[in-house]
């Protein structure tokens, strides 16, 4: 059985560590966001990708990014030069980024940057930028256009939200695999991410969408609403500020015509047959992912509901 994991921050890399659990990693192709990537004193930062990398690898911090007991002495080095350091980039994680860019820096592709990150991590599943070329997200906001962790870091996602652009969208390729690993999956699963901010950029690919609305695989998407709020993130944020129903619903409303089961929390079991009405096949079930045993329950169940 191949897997396709449409991905994006913390919700789908923890859902990715309990699916190497159950199914042969070496089935898995994980399409990962890019829209918040970034140039961090001239290295290419890529937080999702990040994500996805560091929780599988069992190095995840604290707070599900960065490295679990990094230090922070380049950048308390830069602070006590007079720099505004207000994104935080540690010391070991640091080496990722000086890898990735070392490899950008002489030609080669960001989907195969990615992978040589991945290798040198010992990780055994196939994980691809949607895109090797830019795609930022920017986020409208009521005080004017800010770049994704302009608003999500610097800003704390404090600032109302009017909208989001993708502006260079039109011109972007998706990377080698991506149209075909979404194409031809057994299964395709949408990740319990925002999906506005992490699965929306991927959707603006030339051709991702076309390939998800036409696949062969069985389309299944998580809600990464429970019980009307956000496990982690600016998702119901997003979702009121932009009208929508704060709710596994409204997500599903979101993804209708491009999934064919949804799959909500047990907490949120009443939905099921509005989101049925939605022409999508429905199930509850617990979708918190607590811990590795928690993370594998998941996506165990995810899978057999797929099937």
């Amino acid at each position: 059985m191949n897997i396709t994991v449409l991905a994006g921050g913390i919700g789908a890399a923890r859902f990715l560590a309990g699916l190497c659990d159950v199914v042969p990693p070496e089935s898995i192709t994980a399409i990962c966001n890019v829209g918040d990537d970034l140039k961090w004193h001239g290295l290419h930062v890529s937080p999702d990708i990040d994500s996805v990398i560091y929780t599988l690898a069992g190095i995840e911090g604290e707070h599900g990014w960065g490295v679990r007991g990094d230090t922070h002495a380049t950048l308390e080095g830069l602070r006590s030069l007079g720099l505004d350091e207000w994104f935080t980039i540690g010391d070991r994680d640091l080496a990722t980024h000086l890898l990735r860019t070392e490899h950008l820096n002489e030609g080669t592709t960001l989907s195969e940057a990615t992978a040589a990150v991945a290798v040198a991590r010992g990780l055994r599943l196939r994980i691809l930028p949607v895109t090797d070329d830019p795609h930022p997200t920017v986020v409208r906001t009521a005080e004017g256009d800010l770049a994704f962790q302009d608003y999500f870091v610097r800003r704390r996602a404090a600032v109302p939200v009017l909208g989001f652009m993708f502006p260079g969208a039109a011109q972007v390729r998706p990377a080698a695999g991506v149209i075909e690993a979404i194409r031809y999956a057994d299964v395709l699963v949408m990740a319990p991410s925002n999906p506005f901010v992490s699965i929306g950029p991927l959707l603006e690919v030339p051709g991702v969408r076309d390939a998800l609305a036409t696949s062969s695989a069985r389309r299944v998407a998580v809600s990464p609403i429970i019980g009307g709020a956000a496990v982690k993130g600016p998702a119901a944020e997003m979702m009121a500020a932009l009208g929508h129903e704060v709710s596994a619903l409204g997500v599903a409303r979101l993804y209708a015509g491009l999934v064919d089961l949804f799959v909500l929390d047990a907490i949120d079991e009443a939905l099921l047959p509005d989101v049925r009405a939605l022409g999508m096949d429905a199930v509850a079930f617990d979708t918190m992912m607590t811990g590795d045993a928690g993370r594998a329950r998941v996506a165990r169940a995810v899978i057999e509901a797929a099937s």
